[in-house]
């Protein structure tokens, strides 16, 4: 028994969700998105609740069940409220600024790093050393701020680079350490 597949989504009001055959389309306030989901997997809507059904007991239906439920209820939940992820930037001259819709990163190249947008995608520069990545698409937002971050990831002798707000980075001493 999936825990997470049998959980029921409520869907809030001003929200709308169309299922037709296996394409799930859910609207809301903030935008509109579609998924296609495994033909194995049967989505039914009754009374605002979806439910998510499997076929049968095999190892891929098991796990596709908890999976489809919960990118349902992102999507769900996407259209209402924003997800967003925020990054930080550590080193000296490592700054990020936005130009329309581009993020230009100065992060010790020889050159400005760019980042454009994807489509759905909005990002925000509170400080010079804090990017804050924005969108309905909990999936692309994450892969955003992933592609963000490996334009410099962090390194673990002085810290310095592109970290998610929440991660810490385990740092180690360095040769004069080693005495």
């Amino acid at each position: 028994m999936s825990r997470i597949g049998n959980k029921p989504i409520t869907v809030p009001d001003g929200v709308d969700v169309k299922i037709d055959g296996q394409k799930i389309t859910v609207k809301g306030p903030k935008g509109t998105l579609e998924r296609v989901v495994e033909d194995s997997m049967h989505v039914s809507l009754e009374n605002n609740v979806i439910h998510v059904k499997r076929d049968n007991d095999e190892p891929k239906n098991r796990s596709l069940h908890g999976l489809t439920r919960t990118l349902i209820n992102n999507m769900v939940q996407g259209t209402v409220k924003e997800f967003e992820r925020k990054l930080e930037i550590n080193g000296i001259g490592y700054r990020a600024q936005k130009q329309g819709t581009k993020l230009v990163l100065t992060l010790g190249y020889s050159h400005p790093v760019e980042v454009e947008a994807p489509n759905g995608i909005t990002f925000d520069v509170p400080s010079p050393n804090e990017i804050i990545v924005k969108g309905i698409d909990k999936e692309l937002v994450g892969q955003t701020a992933a592609i963000i971050r490996t334009k410099r990831p962090p390194e673990v002798y002085k810290g310095k680079g592109i970290k998610y707000a929440e991660e810490t980075i385990r740092r180690k001493e360095g040769k004069a350490g080693k005495k």
